[in-house]
């Protein structure tokens, strides 16, 4: 799905998570998530210097990093996620390719961000305080070795 361009920009709040064949039958499992965060890559600088050159210090391309997605989610009582982790923790990761959808208002995709060699590295559980009225909440941080936009060449 290349990206669909237009003139205003979209909202940062319709949108989908797909981790492909991690469910208990080997499906997808598709997420509704509060918050996204991680879509970042990074291609750090290595600095040196020739012996015979004035004190500039040359930059050339180093490695590539692409830091960890991490996915904010109502707890729904869907153990698909979870079972996941559990067995990352048991030494059997899985890796995994999956998706992060955006939609426009009309819930039609419009952009697809793929990340690859997924697994994931770290759960935070809901916080309780019989106090207040809000959403119990899950963490998953998902750590991956790759990230790319459909449409891309």
């Amino acid at each position: 799905m290349p990206p669909t361009f237009r003139e205003d920009p979209y909202g940062g709040y319709n949108f989908v998570i797909i981790v492909n064949g991690v469910s208990d039958d080997g499906n997808a499992v598709k997420a509704g998530c509060s918050e996204v965060s991680g879509l970042e890559t990074e291609v750090t600088p290595v600095e040196y210097r020739n012996g015979n050159e004035d004190i500039t210090v040359r930059k050339i391309p180093g490695l590539k990093k692409f830091m960890n997605i991490t996915l904010k989610r109502g707890m729904t009582g869907d153990l698909a996620m979870w079972n996941w982790i559990r067995n990352a923790m048991k030494g059997q990761v899985l890796r995994a390719q999956g998706s992060i959808i955006m939609h426009d208002e009309n819930h039609r995709p419009v952009l697809r961000w793929n990340f690859t060699r997924a697994w994931p590295c770290k759960y935070t559980g809901p916080g309780y305080n019989a106090g207040n009225n809000e959403t119990a909440f899950e963490t998953v941080e998902i750590c991956h070795e790759g990230l790319s936009i459909d449409g891309q060449i």
